[in-house]
């Protein structure tokens, strides 16, 4: 069974609507956009504050850490102040991860209860025990026994409940039996919601979060399908946790939270920023704006009869190798390249943007991408000395002819980008034809209409070495999203046998006219690219919507390292403050980046409190954990080696750790 109704255009999945106080979330209601506060539960006063604070910017339901029960006590207070305060009509949420005790408070006072089926009613100690089937029934019932008491009351109160997995913190009766994989995720939220249906209880919503936008994107996809198979429609909380700060953040969020979003999944949201929490709330709304977007009601599209992506385990797509420029190979061994929209006035000028120094020396500009209008701009672009390590990618007028491109020394490895419409079979085989002789490559933009009218020209040209890409010029608001023209696309080179690369483009034509805030342009070509990657297509990208090339560079490295795709520099794995964190997060990860950001490969969590720790960072390298007021805990991967450090010490302690384990290098020197 699918996980949703039509990979190639977007129609929202079906849910009932749980109530969240006065606030419906699912059914026929828009996104719902959420934040945490980050004060001390405690301090009544503070967290009053911070909750008008998130209401006041657009927050829709609003969730509030109860790590206790003298804390869960204290949301009676703090729900009877903020209703004062003019919001009696934003909900409140407790956010529960051990204490069943708490829960039981919390559900008296606020409006919806989140569990972490993973800490619930469970003790995690890493341990290796192989479960027999008697002995796992026997820890079913025994969670049955823990949960039920919370469920009736939510069902007598009228409350609502979550089921919120995460996927560093699952249950050792789960990670003995599945392993720390979207399967196990998903049968832990299983587990809960088999207990609520026993009781007749329907008010929930689930979550499937990780700070791995892939396995986000998996194990959200399988819980659907796995809940339609026993007739569950409930709604889905999305977000990416510990997704970081700052671009990094964005971005991640983008992928996870969008790419489920255009599937038609998804009703209410969270972007976890390490950040205050207020600025959270714009990057949410922008998301859910976009995919609403794409929500009303279009005329049914045309969709291929198949579709080969797994979408529960990722697969590369293969392709055939190409040899562009002098040292650039593009084929199934190699990661995703970047194209970078020049000039020709930039092209050979050493003093441009392309060649700054800040530009790290993992992440260059390695296709330039410029203009062709004339035989003159032709012979300009094909003369102007490059750097080593990049190719040309010349776009072409359609004035252009093949005899224009005869006149000119191109050189070897030069991509030619053309729009061919469905009347140009003899332009293609033209430029195919010349390609060939020359050993250049075919860029060749087709609109997805198109193709069926050149199917049999591309068959013909099967030994030409070809690039795709869309113009995709109905743009986002039409009935099919550029992410679903190139998933067609993708399934049409497989009816046309063809292994040809595909170049995914983030252009004016792709994004949501009317709106050209570089955030707007940051979410839409993450939610684009990142979602093609994580489906495991794509071998060349570009964010052509900026104009500086620089930022431009950049963006695309951090939207591929987002995606999982190409690691460029240090992966930070850092938790959004609540009330249970030790320390400020915020200058704490700036600092902990600005002494480690250039260690390529490695993977750093930054974690508050041990509630997120050694379970939520998961596959990190090293974690910097708090462990009390002022005291940091050290690992190597989820086994802390060094404990209660002090905070003065605890970086010059991690940097002699990562050195011990091998993983140092110092940063490169920048010149001038």
């Amino acid at each position: 069974m699918a996980y949703c109704a039509s990979r190639f255009q977007t129609v929202r999945r079906r849910t009932v609507e749980v109530k969240v106080g006065a606030v419906g979330v699912g059914g026929a209601n828009p996104i719902r956009i959420q934040s945490m506060t980050t004060s001390d539960t405690q301090d009544v006063a503070a967290t009053v504050r911070q909750s008008i604070a998130l209401a006041e910017v657009g927050c829709e339901i609003v969730r509030i850490t109860a790590p206790n029960v003298a804390a869960a006590k204290c949301l009676k207070d703090i729900r009877a102040q903020f209703s004062a305060a003019g919001f009696a009509h934003i909900p409140l949420v407790a956010d529960i991860h051990f204490l069943p005790g708490a829960a039981m408070e919390a559900v008296e006072h606020v409006e919806k209860v989140r569990v972490n089926p993973g800490n619930y009613a469970d003790k995690k100690k890493f341990a290796v025990h192989e479960y027999t089937d008697a002995a796992y029934e026997s820890e079913l019932q025994r969670l049955h026994e823990a949960f039920s008491p919370l469920v009736l009351r939510a069902k007598t109160l009228g409350r609502s409940l979550r089921i919120g997995t995460n996927h560093g913190s699952l249950s050792d009766r789960i990670m003995n039996r599945y392993g720390d994989t979207p399967l196990g995720m998903v049968e832990s939220a299983l587990e809960f919601l088999r207990i609520a249906r026993s009781h007749s209880f329907d008010q929930l919503i689930l979550s499937m979060k990780a700070s791995n936008p892939k396995v986000m994107i998996q194990a959200y996809r399988l819980l659907v399908e796995r809940m339609q198979q026993e007739d569950m429609h409930y709604p889905l909380h999305l977000g990416v946790t510990e997704a970081g700060d700052g671009e990094d953040g964005r971005i991640k969020s983008a992928i996870g939270i969008g790419s489920l979003l255009f599937d038609g999944l998804g009703d209410t949201i969270r972007v976890s920023l390490t950040e205050d929490s207020v600025y959270e709330i714009p990057v949410a709304r922008a998301i859910a704006d976009k995919a609403m977007a794409q929500w009303k009601p279009a005329a049914p599209v045309s969709s291929p009869a198949t579709d080969s992506i797994d979408p529960f385990h990722f697969t590369r797509r293969e392709t055939a190798t190409l040899h562009l420029g002098e040292k650039i190979t593009v084929g199934p061994e190699q990661p995703p390249r970047v194209i970078v929209r020049t000039t020709l006035a930039d092209l050979g000028n050493p003093k441009s943007g392309l060649r700054e120094p800040r530009l790290l020396l993992d992440t260059p500009a390695e296709g330039l991408l410029v203009a062709i209008n004339s035989p003159a701009d032709l012979a300009a672009a094909t003369t102007a000395s490059r750097q080593a390590g990049t190719f040309l990618v010349l776009e072409l007028a359609p004035a252009l002819t093949v005899a224009d491109l005869k006149a000119t020394a191109l050189p070897a490895g030069t991509l030619l980008l053309r729009a061919f419409a469905a009347s140009e079979a003899a332009a293609l085989t033209a430029f195919a034809q010349f390609a060939r002789e020359h050993q250049l490559v075919v860029a060749a933009e087709i609109a997805p209409s198109d193709f069926p009218a050149l199917a049999d020209t591309l068959r013909q040209l099967s030994d030409t070495s070809f690039v795709f890409t869309l113009s995709c010029q109905s743009g986002i608001r039409s009935p099919q999203s550029a992410i679903s023209q190139y998933r067609q696309l993708a399934e049409t080179l497989r009816s046309l046998g063809s292994r040809a690369p595909i170049w995914i483009r983030n252009t004016t034509a792709t994004a949501v006219r009317g709106d050209n805030t570089f955030l707007s342009k940051l979410l839409e070509a993450s939610i684009l690219t990142g979602t093609l990657l994580c489906d495991g297509l794509g071998d060349f990208i570009s964010i052509e919507t900026e104009a500086d090339a620089p930022r431009s560079t950049r963006l695309c490295y951090n939207v591929l390292q987002g995606a999982g795709a190409r690691i460029s520099k240090t992966e930070f794995v850092a938790c959004p403050s609540c009330g249970r964190t030790l320390f400020d997060l915020q200058s704490t990860t700036q600092r902990i980046r600005a002494q480690t950001g250039h260690l390529k490969g490695v993977k750093l969590a930054i974690m508050g409190c041990i509630v997120n720790g050694p379970g939520e960072m998961a596959d990190a390298d090293f974690g910097y954990v708090g462990g009390a007021p002022g005291k940091i805990n050290l690992y190597v991967g989820k086994q802390c080696v060094q404990y209660n450090i002090p905070q003065a010490e605890a970086d010059a302690r991690l940097i002699a750790l990562i050195k011990e384990h091998g993983k140092w290098a110092e940063p490169p020197a920048v010149t001038a």
